[in-house]
C-alpha cells in the first residue's frame, strides 16, 4: 500500500509559524522582566499543535510549561519533551502515581490528593512535587486563603512530598476595571506572607492579561497562555504592547470544485442561501467536523487570491461554498482559500470569527479539529 500523510495529503491545514511564536516570547520575557516565563500548552497548545509548540519553546529556554491535564502531560513527555510539567485543572488520587512516575507537579487543593501523591511517592522511591492553588476569587478550585496555612501543617508529615509553588488565579484581569484583580492580589500577598517558612520556592499568579496590565501580580513566574500565540487576552487590555503580538496560526484549505449556478438556486442543506444572480460557487474541503462553526454559515468571508469572498449556504460537515463571482476568469482549481490569517493585503482573524459567533478568540482556535494537519512555516 501507499502510505498516506495526512500533512501533505489533506488540503486543510494550519500553518503554525515558528518565528512569530518566538517574537511573542520574546515580547512576553521582556513585559515580564527577570520573572520566569512558564507558558500554558493546553488544549493541544491552544489549537496549535502541543507538540510543535512546545519543543520549540524548550528549544527558547522555557524549562517550564503547563497542561491541562495527565493525558496532556503525559503526551508530552512521551513525545520527548524535556520540562517541568504543571497540570494545572485538579486531578484524583487514582492519578498520583502517574503523575509521580511522569515527574508532573499537579496543582492540589485537597489532603485527600497530597496525601495520595506522598504514598505514590514512597511506593515509586521519589519525592514528588505540588503547587497548591488557592481560591481569591476565581471560584473554580482552590482552597480559602485562610485554609492554608492548616492544610501546610497537616502536609508537613507527608515527606515524599514538596509543596513547591503557592498559586492563585485571576478571573477578570482581561477587564478594564481592575479593582478585583487587584484584590486579588492583595489576598495572595497576604497568604505569602502568612507561609514564610514552609519552604515554598516558588508563587504564581499572572496570567496573559495580568502580564500586560498588572505588573505587581508577577511575583516569581507567570503563566502567559493565549498571548504567547498572538492573540490578545481581550479588546480590553490597556497596555499598547499587546498590539505587537503576531497570531501564530494561520488556517487555510484549497479550491477543489467550480460550477456556475443561475440567480435563484438554493444552495447547500436547507436552501439557507439562494443566489441573487448567476453565480460562480467554489467548494472547499472544510467544515464543523474541521472546526469551522455550523453558525458561521453565510457570516463569514474567506479570503481567494486576496479578496474577500463570502461563504454561502450551510456549512456542513466535511465541506463549505464560497461565492466567488468576483473572481471569475481569474480563479481555478487548486486556488488557497485562508479561513485565519492574511492574504495580501487582506486579513481575516480569530478575533473576527469570535465576534460573529458571540465567544472569545481563545474558542475559535482550540475548536480546530485534530483532523485538521498543523504544518510548521519560519523555522
Amino acid at each position: 500500500m501507499i502510505p498516506v500523510d495526512p500533512g501533505t495529503s489533506r488540503l486543510t491545514k494550519v500553518v503554525v509559524h515558528l518565528d512569530r511564536l518566538t517574537h511573542n516570547l520574546g515580547l512576553l520575557r521582556e513585559q515580564a522582566g527577570g520573572c520566569a516565563v512558564w507558558p500554558v500548552v493546553k488544549g493541544d497548545a491552544y489549537g496549535h499543535g502541543a507538540d510543535i509548540v512546545a519543543r520549540h519553546l524548550i528549544g527558547l529556554g522555557c524549562r517550564t510549561l503547563g497542561v491541562a491535564d495527565i493525558e496532556e502531560a503525559v503526551a508530552l513527555v512521551d513525545a520527548g519533551i524535556e520540562a517541568t510539567i504543571i497540570v494545572l485543572s485538579a486531578t484524583l488520587p487514582e492519578h498520583s502515581e502517574a503523575l509521580v512516575a511522569y515527574g508532573c507537579e499537579p496543582v492540589v487543593c485537597t489532603l485527600e490528593m497530597a496525601e495520595s501523591l506522598a504514598h505514590a511517592a514512597q511506593r515509586l522511591g521519589r519525592r514528588a512535587s505540588m503547587h497548591l492553588k488557592v481560591d481569591t476569587g476565581m471560584g473554580r478550585i482552590g482552597i480559602r486563603g485562610d485554609e492554608v496555612v492548616d492544610f501546610l501543617e497537616r502536609c508537613r508529615p507527608l515527606s515524599a512530598l514538596r509543596v513547591r509553588g503557592l498559586m492563585s488565579h485571576f478571573p477578570r484581569a482581561d477587564e478594564a476595571d481592575k479593582t478585583f484583580s487587584r484584590a486579588q492580589i492583595e489576598e495572595f500577598r497576604r497568604v505569602i506572607a502568612a507561609t514564610k517558612g514552609y519552604g515554598i520556592e516558588v508563587r504564581h499568579l499572572a496570567n496573559s492579561a495580568a502580564l500586560f496590565d498588572l505588573p505587581e501580580s508577577y511575583f516569581d513566574a507567570v503563566r502567559p497562555g493565549i498571548a504567547i500565540y498572538g492573540l490578545r487576552p481581550s479588546a480590553q487590555i490597556a497596555n499598547p504592547r499587546a498590539r505587537e503580538l503576531r497570531p501564530v496560526l494561520e488556517w487555510k484549505t484549497r479550491i477543489t470544485f467550480l460550477k456556475e449556478v443561475a440567480a435563484g438556486v438554493g444552495l447547500s442543506y436547507g436552501h439557507a442561501f439562494r443566489t441573487q444572480r448567476p453565480s460562480l460557487i467554489a467548494t472547499v474541503p472544510v467544515g464543523y467536523a474541521d472546526g469551522l462553526d455550523r453558525s458561521l454559515s453565510n457570516q463569514l468571508d474567506l479570503l481567494v487570491r486576496g479578496v474577500r469572498c463570502p461563504q454561502v449556504g450551510r456549512i456542513t460537515m466535511d465541506m463549505s461554498l464560497i461565492d466567488v463571482t468576483g473572481l471569475r476568469g481569474q480563479i481555478e482549481l487548486g486556488d488557497e482559500a485562508v479561513i485565519i490569517g492574511r492574504q495580501h493585503d487582506q486579513e481575516v482573524t480569530a478575533d473576527e470569527l469570535a465576534a460573529t459567533l458571540g465567544t472569545i478568540n481563545y474558542e475559535v482556535v482550540t475548536a480546530i479539529s485534530h483532523r485538521v494537519p498543523r504544518v510548521v512555516a519560519g523555522e
